[in-house]
């Protein structure tokens, strides 16, 4: 038996962050002992505790840093401005050959 809504796939059941989170809380709030949990959704105990270590780590670093969306924003904002920095650096690398090959040449004759 497996919970509903959650589809067997291969050998093993895949469950979505809202049902972890769900079976999670209950455990958190004292509504189900990991063993009552463990029971109830046939879901080994050292699995329920893996969710709830990550639960509980996931929300430390949401209050220590922000929202992870705020922080993922602002790591993708730092790589764009890198991939910036190197594309001009790039392009005055070429501007600095260019006046260099630009001044060997010898002037034009006006006739």
């Amino acid at each position: 038996m497996h919970s509903e809504g959650e589809p067997l796939v291969g050998k093993y059941r895949k469950y979505t962050p809202e049902t972890k989170v769900r079976i999670v809380l209950e455990i958190l709030r004292g509504d189900k002992s990991v063993a009552q949990a463990s029971r109830d959704y046939q879901i080994k105990d050292s699995l329920l505790y893996r969710w709830k270590d990550e639960f509980l780590e996931g929300a430390k670093q949401a209050i220590a840093y922000g929202k992870p969306t705020e922080q993922k924003r602002r790591a993708d904002k730092v790589a764009e401005l890198e991939r910036l920095v190197g594309k001009l650096t790039m392009q005055l690398e070429i501007a600095k050959k260019a006046s260099h090959f630009v001044k060997c040449l010898p002037p034009e004759s006006e006739n």
